[in-house]
């Protein structure tokens, strides 16, 4: 079952239970699965790499509202964002443990010969494709250099 067709379920499911934190993040998946189906250059189709994609571009939207709305005390608007992400969260893939990413990036770092930070770029390439929907982008960059530093 596609994302789209999950999500509706879920909508209904959330409609009929009178969730209204959970209608609203499904409501918002679902704006941006109609935004990028329809969007120029689209096939009309998601692959379930554009769906996990999607999803954290969601995800990164409300932790950077979170932090504004902590930062300036709105704990209101704070925890709707931190409701949303985690409703978001549950259609990702799980997210590796830092020991996991830790031993994956030491892996890749091997394979692709890495000696120093200069051949970041070349770890970073590798790993952001394997490691995509399981590990955020900043946290990988993080422990490539961290592993590849002096």
């Amino acid at each position: 079952m596609s994302l789209e067709q999950t999500v509706n379920g879920k909508i209904k499911e959330a409609m009929l239970a009178r969730e209204e934190a959970t209608l609203r993040a499904l409501r918002a998946i679902k704006a941006a699965i109609l935004l990028a189906k329809t969007s120029e250059g689209s096939s009309g189709e998601l692959s379930a790499e554009e769906e996990v994609k999607m999803l954290q571009q969601l995800v990164k939207q409300r932790k950077d509202s979170l932090e504004i709305f902590t930062a300036q005390n709105r704990d209101d608007l704070a925890m709707r964002e931190r409701e949303e992400i985690e409703v978001i969260e549950r259609f990702l893939p799980a997210k590796m443990t830092p020991e996991d990413l830790r031993e994956e990036v030491l892996r890749i770092i091997q394979e692709t010969g890495a000696t120093s930070i200069r051949d970041l770029g070349k770890v970073m390439g590798v790993a952001t494709k394997m490691l995509s929907g399981r590990a955020d982008g900043k946290e990988i960059s993080e422990t490539a250099k961290s592993l590849l530093s002096p």
